[in-house]
């Protein structure tokens, strides 16, 4: 007589049903396929969306919302492009005109950009916002309005680069913004856009996580499994077997029954009042043990290997190294500065891109004054950039005028004049 039976008891017709949704669940996961209204509400796309391309950039954003290391790429990229920056004006023109460009380009500084609650948090709010879209969408683009008198640039009004489309007319490429059921010409003077890495064949610019979706979704799938593995493994889980006593001579099937059934229930609600600092007691009848893995160290390597692996693919597919995120693998310091190195020279490349935009911005506002001054935009790259090897240089140029002095070859005055501009 079979008398072992499960903790949490349920109907036939229950059970039924939970086997055949489980059978459906994992033949969805084997085949990764799912409904298109479950895919609809965490992308929110239409069917326009896959003629126009603008499902890509919904891909993109939701990956860099729930794929830790995708957000820290973007994140990484973003912050590291985004340094400090001011608007310079040439040294050679009138000292008064030259000081009313720089006061006015300083004021464009801090009122050019609005949150989202209209707050006007400047040009610092607003490069991090530029440099993030450009890397994940590909694309930044806006609109620059002025003041209703005309007098000075109010702000930069970004859009969603979603809404943006091509459209091809006689040979001719033009862009388009898809709002409200209207399609509005972008071809316009008060109109920017910097596409990333853009060419004849991709117009709009090219993300950086456009090569890395297919990773992406092992990676998660590979983080899938393990976690599932680990559940099903049984760590840190007991086994309890309890062996039925003998029947007494005498003794009904059903009182037998519901005898041992008492026992069983017993014991499981004993196993179940445990605490963590208590023992079981029990007659000899039953038998604890301990399932746990075999060979478990052997399996978190062989997941942590495959796993490393999956995200040195995301980190390359970003242009970024795997230490710039956290992921340090024993690579030596001057490795290490050299790939940075690599790093910060593509992000001068992108930022150029974004002072020429800038400067832009500044131009129109010095017309609008009425001056007559051309500006340029500068990043500050210095306080993460060849830092070490900045101060080594400031050094060697110190030391060589010291020499020069104790030399004989300069006087006491040319030294401290060579030294005080060096300060």
């Amino acid at each position: 007589m079979t008398t072992a039976r499960s903790t949490e008891g349920g109907s036939e017709l229950s059970q039924t049903s939970t086997l055949k949704d489980n059978t459906i669940a994992k033949l969805g996961r084997r085949k990764g396929m799912t409904t298109a209204e479950k895919l609809g509400a965490v992308l929110k796309w239409s069917a326009k969306d896959t003629e126009t391309g603008r499902w890509r950039k919904l891909l993109y954003r939701f990956l860099t919302d729930n794929v830790p290391v995708i957000k820290s790429c973007v994140w990484t990229w973003a912050r590291l492009s985004a340094a400090p920056g001011r608007f310079l004006v040439d040294s050679d023109i009138d000292g008064a005109i030259a000081e009313r460009a720089t006061s006015r380009l300083e004021d464009l500084s801090r009122r050019l950009y609005a949150n989202a609650a209209g707050n006007r948090i400047g040009l610092d709010s607003l490069l991090p916002e530029l440099f993030g879209t450009l890397f994940r969408d590909g694309v930044f683009g806006g609109f620059l309005t002025v003041t209703p008198d005309g007098e000075q640039v109010d702000q930069f009004l970004p859009i969603d680069p979603a809404d943006i489309r091509t459209e091809t007319v006689q040979g001719k490429s033009y862009l388009l913004l898809e709002m409200d059921q209207r399609t509005i010409s972008l071809d316009r003077s008060d109109f920017y856009f910097i596409p990333l890495d853009g060419s004849i064949t991709h117009p709009l610019g090219r993300s950086i996580l456009q090569a890395i979706p297919f990773v992406t979704y092992v990676e998660q799938q590979l983080v899938d499994d393990m976690r599932r593995a680990s559940h099903n493994s049984g760590f840190h889980r007991l086994h309890v077997k309890i062996t039925p006593p003998e029947r007494m001579s005498g003794e009904s099937d059903n009182a037998f029954t519901d005898r041992i059934n008492g026992y069983f229930d017993s014991t499981v609600q004993m196993i179940k009042s445990l605490e963590v600092d208590d023992n079981p007691v029990t007659w000899d009848n039953v038998e604890i043990q301990h399932v746990a893995p075999g060979k478990s160290r052997e399996v978190t390597n062989s997941w942590f290997m495959s796993h490393r692996a999956m995200v040195e693919e995301i980190c390359a597919g970003t242009h970024l190294a795997p230490y710039l995120l956290g992921y340090s693998y024993g690579a030596t310091t001057s490795w290490s500065g050299f790939k940075f190195d690599v790093v910060m020279r593509q992000v001068r490349s992108v930022q150029a891109e974004v002072a020429h935009f800038l400067e832009w911005i500044g131009n129109i506002d010095l017309a609008l004054a009425g001056l007559d001054v051309r500006c340029r935009f500068e990043f500050n790259n210095s306080f993460a950039y060849q830092a070490k090897d900045d101060l080594q240089l400031e050094t060697g140029r110190v030391d060589n005028v010291l020499k020069l002095y104790e030399a004989g070859l300069i006087d006491k005055a040319i030294a401290r004049e060579k030294i005080w501009n060096l300060l």
